[in-house]
C-alpha cells in the first residue's frame, strides 16, 4: 500500500545573526530531499558569495513596495534598514504537493506567518551557547565590518527575547547535534495527524 498523503509544512528557523541558522539550514537541505528552501526577496545589496534567485531575489525598494501592495508576500519585515519578504505562490504550491518548505527568517516574519498560516507552521529558535561565542562567530565570518558586527551584537539580545514565541528552542553548541534535533522535530511534525490528509483513505483501505 502506498504512503499516506500529507500536506507539507513550513519549517521556520530563526536566530540572532551568527548563531548558526544559515549553516544548519544548508546542512538540512543537503540531507533531506523532501524539503526545499523558500527564497526571500530583499532590498539589501548582494554579498560576494551570494547568487541571485538562489540565496535571495535582490529587488529595489520600489519593487518591494509594489509586491506589498499586491499582497504577494506571506510575510515581510525590515531588518538593519533592509527589507525582506517571502513570496506566497511557490510556498503554497510546495505544500499542496506534500513538500516541506524551510524558512530562514526573523521573529517579525515568524509572527506574521503565525497570524496567517499557523496550522502549517513549525517554528524553531536557535540560540548561541554564549554571548562570547556569538561575537566570535560574527567576527570569524568576516563578511561584515566591525561597526556592523557591533550592531548585530546589540540587536541579538532583543532578538533572543522572542524565543518564547517559538514552538521549539535549540542551543547550537555543536552543529551535528543541533542538526539531529531539528531532524527529530521535523520527523515528528510530518506525522502529525492533522497534516495526514490521506489518512482516512488509507485506513479505509486497511479495513476492506
Amino acid at each position: 500500500m502506498s504512503e499516506i498523503k500529507r500536506r507539507g509544512l513550513m519549517l521556520v528557523l530563526s536566530s540572532p545573526s551568527g548563531a548558526g541558522k544559515t549553516t544548519l539550514s544548508r546542512k538540512l537541505l543537503a540531507s533531506d530531499p523532501n524539503i526545499t528552501l523558500s527564497v526571500s526577496a530583499t532590498t539589501r545589496a548582494m554579498r560576494p558569495t551570494e547568487v541571485e534567485g538562489k540565496d535571495y531575489f535582490f529587488i529595489s525598494p520600489k519593487e518591494f513596495d509594489a509586491w506589498v501592495r499586491q499582497d504577494a508576500f506571506l510575510e515581510h519585515a525590515t531588518v538593519f534598514e533592509n527589507r525582506y519578504g517571502t513570496p506566497k505562490g511557490p510556498v503554497e504550491d510546495a505544500l499542496v504537493s506534500g513538500r516541506d518548505v524551510l524558512f530562514d527568517i526573523d521573529w517579525q516574519g515568524t509572527q506574521q506567518m503565525k497570524d496567517k498560516v499557523r496550522e502549517d507552521l513549525v517554528s524553531i529558535f536557535i540560540l548561541p551557547p554564549s554571548h562570547a561565542e556569538l561575537e566570535r562567530r560574527l567576527k570569524t565570518r568576516a563578511e561584515d565590518s566591525d561597526d556592523v558586527v557591533a550592531k548585530r551584537m546589540s540587536k541579538a539580545a532583543d532578538e533572543m527575547s522572542h524565543n518564547p514565541e517559538y514552538d521549539y528552542v535549540i542551543v547550537n553548541r555543536d552543529l551535528d547535534h543541533a542538526l539531529m534535533q531539528i531532524k527529530s522535530i521535523l520527523e515528528a511534525e510530518r506525522t502529525r495527524r492533522t497534516r495526514l490528509i490521506g489518512v482516512g483513505e488509507f485506513v479505509a483501505g486497511l479495513m476492506r
